[in-house]
């Protein structure tokens, strides 16, 4: 299993980040069921989060706590504060050097979340939340979108790009 510059041992090697109403019963299904069928341990959030929600420790002890996070990032990801707010943990973290980030651009194109267009604008936000929170969400959208990652829609197959993403984390 691939190891964090972290000196501690991990209690997860992956942590999964998705939107589960756009992927919970396919992209992120099959990865799950590919990662953990290959002995790679996985959190994934298994909660259906009600609007208003707070994000809870767990989620964040369970990022802290991962060697690896994957992001999929979907057409509705940026429409859920706490994805956003997950997003901006995981980049944190990965900032420090603490975790590794696959970005997974699951129908979308990797410039729309770079540059927070289509539905990845985060106007809708205005005056729900702090600009300091808003400014935090675009600086990790920009930096998720600049890292190598996977283009759903360059991939020929689900299967396939999958089977690759488990090689990467596994390798």
């Amino acid at each position: 299993m691939a190891s964090s510059s972290s000196e501690f041992p991990r209690r997860y090697d992956v942590f999964l980040s998705f939107r589960g109403d756009d992927t919970r019963r396919n992209i992120v299904s099959h990865l799950y069921a590919a990662l953990d069928g290959n002995g790679i341990n996985t959190f994934k959030d298994n909660l259906k989060l009600e609007v208003g929600d707070h994000f809870s420790d767990e989620l964040h002890r369970a990022i802290q706590d991962s060697n690896f996070a994957i992001v999929v990032l979907s057409e509705n990801y940026a429409s859920s504060s706490w994805c956003l707010t997950e997003l901006q943990l995981i980049m944190e973290s990965y900032t420090r050097g603490d975790i590794k980030v696959i970005p997974i651009f699951y129908g979308v194109d990797p410039s729309d979340v770079r540059k927070q267009l289509e539905s990845f604008g985060l106007g809708r936000y205005q005056g729900q939340v702090t600009e300091d929170r808003v400014h935090g969400w675009k600086n990790a959208l920009q930096l998720v979108a600049g890292l190598s990652g996977v283009d759903s829609r360059n991939c020929a197959e689900e299967a396939m790009m999958v089977t690759n993403i488990v090689v990467d984390i596994s390798s």
